[in-house]
């Protein structure tokens, strides 16, 4: 199994899912809609600048990313 998972904010996340090539696509409020323009997958991250997203939040936007907590986490070193 891998590290724990990290805490991390929503800038955090949305920087890794740049790296990764995912594309703002929609906003409603404080979620943005995101989604990769090769694979089709897309998720949402709930944008509130400085606060930590909550464990089942985090996995919920990762799963919809195809990214398991590892795949974050080695990403995030790279940055």
């Amino acid at each position: 199994m891998g590290e724990r998972q990290p805490r991390v904010t929503a800038d955090e996340i949305i920087r890794v899912l740049k790296l990764l090539g995912f594309e703002k696509v929609d906003q409603s409020g404080s979620h943005q809609k995101w989604k990769h323009p090769l694979t089709g997958k897309q998720t949402i991250v709930a944008y509130h600048s400085g606060e930590i997203i909550r464990p089942k939040t985090f996995k919920r936007i990762l799963e919809g990313a195809g990214l398991t907590v590892d795949d974050f986490i080695t990403i995030r070193k790279k940055l």
